[in-house]
């Protein structure tokens, strides 16, 4: 990910960012409300003001499907933990912050194929159930489900949706020689990310005092 808080730095100093607000390696903590602090990937404080706060996460190797739940569990935790921290006045008077989400996803064949859902007592949203059922044996409808890789873009989506985070982005990318990077959405593509973020920090940049 180091070439992506590099990417990012550059944009941020182009929005009028001071390269010295920005955190990548250090002083990445800030205050929680539910724990004392989280240590977040990027971290951008300018005249004692919270102006963004990022996650970079991603997933690859033979894990995935054992993750998926815990990389969305992670995502709302924290995002709800700052935002409390926020409203509880632990940043100050300061305008509401970026927060960003970035899921880089490894492009491997069993995070493009359907996985079916558990349903025991109620039934899934339908957005992951799939869109073609067949007949089980008892006359009823069994859905495929959809792959991981819909699950993780329907994550990045719905954050933004539900106002969880400013903005999020979801890429993904094979773990080959001459890696392959695609963006399956158009909105939580990178250049959607990064038009928000500047976007957000220039209008929150342009309140503070010079």
């Amino acid at each position: 990910m180091a070439a992506l808080e590099h990417l990012i730095s550059k944009l941020l100093v182009a929005s009028g960012v001071r390269p010295e607000d920005i955190r990548t390696r250090t002083e990445l903590e800030l205050p929680g409300h539910f724990r004392a602090t989280k240590k977040w990937d990027l971290v951008v404080v300018s005249q004692g003001r919270l102006v963004a706060a990022m996650e970079f996460k991603s997933q690859a190797g033979d894990s995935i499907g054992n993750n998926v739940n815990n990389r969305s569990e992670e995502a709302l935790g924290s995002a709800s933990d700052i935002w409390t921290a926020y409203r509880e006045g632990r940043f100050g008077a300061s305008p509401a912050p970026f927060l960003g989400y970035f899921f880089l996803l490894e492009d491997q064949d069993k995070v493009n194929v359907p996985v079916r859902n558990k349903e025991p007592h109620f039934p899934v949203d339908p957005a992951f159930r799939g869109e073609t059922p067949r007949r089980g044996r008892d006359g009823q409808p069994v859905f495929a489900g959809i792959s991981y890789a819909r699950r993780y873009e329907l994550l990045c989506r719905r954050l933004v949706l539900e106002r969880i985070y400013t903005s999020a982005c979801f890429v993904m990318a094979t773990n080959e020689k001459e890696t392959r990077i695609t963006q399956p959405a158009e909105d939580l593509a990178f250049a959607r990310f990064a038009a928000t973020l500047r976007g957000h920090v220039v209008g929150l940049l342009s309140g503070l005092p010079g």
